[in-house]
């Protein structure tokens, strides 16, 4: 019955959204992908938009807020599609960029 579910979308991560939380996360998704694609997820040096970790502040902002709106299936649905329309090397970096933001690789 989940396999059927998930064919049709009805357990679309952001399906017990608002409207208003809908379009919020697609926009969050849509420049988590703009920041893989012009810059990375992670630096070899802190300092600009880089933190301490050389994490990418606004994608852990992104993913954050991705989680207080979906959890963990929001954050996911931003990996895969990391993964898909930027590389898998920066979905790897986003791994890391998103350490110890809600139950992500906690």
């Amino acid at each position: 019955m989940d396999f059927i579910r998930g064919l049709f979308g009805q357990d679309e991560p952001t399906s017990s959204l608002t409207r208003e939380q809908k379009q919020e996360a697609e926009q969050l998704l849509r420049e988590l992908i703009e920041i893989g694609k012009r810059e990375d997820y992670l630096s070899e040096i802190p300092g600009g938009s880089y933190d301490n970790h050389c994490r990418h502040r606004r994608t852990r902002e992104i993913g954050k807020k991705l989680d207080q709106l979906g959890g963990m299936p929001l954050m996911w649905k931003g990996y895969t599609m990391v993964q898909k329309k930027v590389n898998k090397s920066a979905a790897a970096h986003l791994e890391y960029a998103w350490v110890e933001i809600g139950s992500w690789m906690s």
